[in-house]
């Protein structure tokens, strides 16, 4: 049964404790009911931002280079049912105020007709091509993959016939809770193959890239100079933030975009 809206105004109310209930899932049995209930078979990648990757790549020249946002591109061409999403319920649930509430997440697969349709709408390809690069434009950071939380809030099925594209804001991000989750459901949203971040010498530890700039909390200063975890999920927003271009993105295989395919394409099924 689709999500009545009088649920989903009860997730924006519960939206603030986030962190909190995130922190449960360290608990050993809340763990394993967490994961087999919202995260059972996921596999979600946080793709790096088209407008970073050329600053510094190990591939032979930029014009070669295969951008992630063609991972998106390739799914909505797949797949025959597509949705987007009226509002971002992130944004809405925290009242986001730098970034565009109308630009929702975009769900492809059979299962998107069970959705309650005045959360959104069945678009074309066409429509959804435009939908994500117009999300790209505003700044807005690409997560696929497979995401059972979302068909299970949604209230639809089957799982495996939906995927998700977030189009997510550090604000406001529901997965800005990936630092509190259990380690075992946290890996399971990763960075692209092979995208690396790192800090240079140009680093003046003006500290701008740690203030609401990364997703999952992956940027400290250290003895004056930023640090970046192995946390990282590749985003690329420390790079665009930098105000002395001390962040640097290297790629070490030049078939990122293939493998993120390749990883992902098994978990959801188009057929």
């Amino acid at each position: 049964m689709a999500t009545p809206l009088w649920f989903i105004s009860f997730i924006k109310y519960l939206f603030p404790q986030k962190a909190n209930i995130a922190k449960l899932s360290r608990i050993p049995v809340i763990r394993e009911l967490v994961d087999y209930i919202l995260f059972h078979n996921d596999g979600v990648v946080y793709l790096t931002r088209d407008a970073v990757i050329p600053i510094r790549e190990e591939i032979n020249s930029v014009q070669n280079t295969v951008l992630p946002s063609q991972v998106v591109s390739h799914f909505i061409e797949k797949a025959n049912h597509h949705w987007i999403m009226n509002n971002c319920l992130c944004r809405d649930a925290s009242q986001c105020d730098s970034y565009p509430h109308d630009l929702g997440c975009l769900f492809l697969g059979e299962t998107v007709t069970k959705i309650n349709p005045e959360l959104g709408r069945i678009v074309s390809k066409a429509e959804a091509l435009a939908h994500a690069e117009k999300c790209r434009e505003a700044g807005l950071i690409h997560m696929i993959g497979r995401n059972k939380l979302d068909s299970v809030w949604m209230g639809v099925g089957p799982g495996h016939k939906l995927m998700t594209i977030c189009n997510c804001c550090s604000c406001c991000c529901l997965y800005s809770v990936l630092p509190q989750l259990d380690d075992s459901i946290s890996k399971k949203i990763t960075r692209m193959p092979g995208v690396y971040i790192q800090v240079t010498e140009a680093c003046v530890g003006c500290g701008t890239c740690t203030k609401n700039v990364c997703f999952v909390d992956a940027i400290k200063l250290v003895d004056g100079k930023a640090i970046i975890s192995e946390d990282c999920r590749g985003c690329g927003n420390c790079i665009e933030i930098c105000p002395h271009g001390a962040i640097e993105i290297t790629i070490h295989e030049e078939a990122y975009v293939d493998k993120v395919i390749e990883k992902i394409s098994p978990l959801v099924d188009f057929s």
